[in-house]
């Protein structure tokens, strides 16, 4: 067991954090004032290899090992977590799965233009009556001679509005005895397709500049080798991608954390009450002193995911662990600093409100923290909460 970094590793944290820095920080609040998209970004992003991370050399990546690409996804969060929602989709969610599932055919065809950023992806897995229970999917694709006709309703998706390719779940077969079977994934190139539309989510909560939009499917043809896996293999893509989902979901909230601390040591230094700079009182040190703790062991659980992810074995449980603890202490370190900042806090003269704001939404998506929960007692006890 080492701890330290390898030197390639602390090269991908000082490139992400100095580009995150001079690129990401200085728009984050404008971009989240405006709802604006970070497109520029994202083409910046991409020449140094941080739009395709963890996807090999041969495909357009960069080959990265998943410690450095949670220390990328931690980087970009720590700046804003609207881009790092982006980037989390676009890689953990349609790059790997791509990489994981696809045809050489479909691989060669999409992964270089991905981790390029000239398409955008997105993934289509919940619908209005399918979060927590994802395989409860009404979405159906009916075989119709040498083509699939899908009908349905996505909701909640990140990246839908501005999307090139989506990874969409549909049924398949309706006649199964349970419901996860009978899903297929199939990948849709939706610029401009007949029968597909999308209509954006406004007035988030948070993620303000993430794009999140319904997905609509009115008799939208799509070619037999649309299919992503096999059919009949769609929640196990699904599931698959959620793991990777998570985990750069849990990487990316250490991001938060590692910003809240840093944000509140800059200002409990700097605000001066009673004569004294705040920092000296005990009860801002129990603060940050709590998130300190919680933001370590959130990035050590999710450098132990990424570990078990390099050895090339499953990493549900690990992950899982890493997305419900780090997800939870983002929150907490958010609600905290914005304490520490008092009024302030309360305000966009600062970024810590907007801190919390995007902290909420990571114990929801991509598995609530009950879920989470759920996975790990299952794991343990080998009994599972639900069917």
């Amino acid at each position: 067991m080492d701890f330290e970094l390898t030197p390639e590793q602390k090269a991908v944290k000082e490139m992400t954090r100095r580009f995150a820095e001079e690129e990401i920080v200085p728009l984050a609040r404008e971009n989240d004032r405006k709802c604006r998209f970070p497109h520029e970004i994202i083409k910046k992003m991409a020449p140094m290899g941080l739009v395709g991370g963890p996807i090999p050399e041969k495909y357009g990546g960069a080959g990265l090992d998943f410690i450095s690409h949670a220390i990328v996804t931690e980087e970009i969060g720590r700046a804003c977590s609207s881009v790092r929602t982006t980037l989390s989709v676009q890689v953990s969610l349609v790059e790997l799965c791509i990489l994981n599932w696809g045809t050489e055919e479909q691989k060669r065809k999409y992964l270089p233009a991905l981790c390029k950023g000239e398409l955008i992806g997105c993934f289509a897995l919940t619908e209005p009556g399918a979060g927590s229970d994802a395989a409860n999917q009404s979405t159906r694709a009916i075989s119709r001679g040498d083509k699939w006709a899908l009908n349905g309703t996505k909701t909640w998706i990140s990246n839908a509005g501005v999307a090139d390719i989506a990874i969409l779940i549909a049924r398949t077969d309706a006649d199964t005895k349970e419901k996860h079977e009978g899903l297929t994934a199939f990948i849709i190139e939706c610029k401009g397709k007949k029968g597909y539309s999308t209509r954006d989510i406004e007035n988030k909560l948070g993620l303000r500049s993430s794009n999140t939009a319904e997905i609509f499917l009115e008799d939208c043809e799509l070619p037999r080798n649309a299919v992503l896996g096999e059919v009949g293999q769609g929640f196990k893509v699904a599931m698959g991608g959620l793991d990777n989902g998570r985990f750069s979901v849990a990487a990316g909230c250490v991001g938060i954390s590692q910003a809240c601390i840093d944000a509140s040591v800059k200002y409990a230094k700097e605000r001066i009450q009673f004569d004294r700079p705040i920092g000296s009182f005990q009860l801002i040190q129990d603060m940050i002193a709590r998130m300190v703790v919680d933001t370590e062991a959130a990035r050590l659980l999710v450098y132990k995911a990424a570990d078990v992810k390099n050895k090339g074995e499953r990493s549900t449980h690990e992950t899982s662990i890493a997305k419900y603890f780090a997800s939870e202490a983002a929150l907490r370190a958010a609600n905290m600093a914005v304490q520490i900042h008092g009024g302030y806090g309360y305000s966009d003269e600062f970024p810590v409100e907007r801190y919390l704001r995007d902290a909420r939404v990571a114990t929801i998506y991509e598995g609530t923290s009950e879920i989470q929960k759920l996975i790990i007692g299952r794991d343990v006890l080998g009994l599972r909460a639900f069917a």
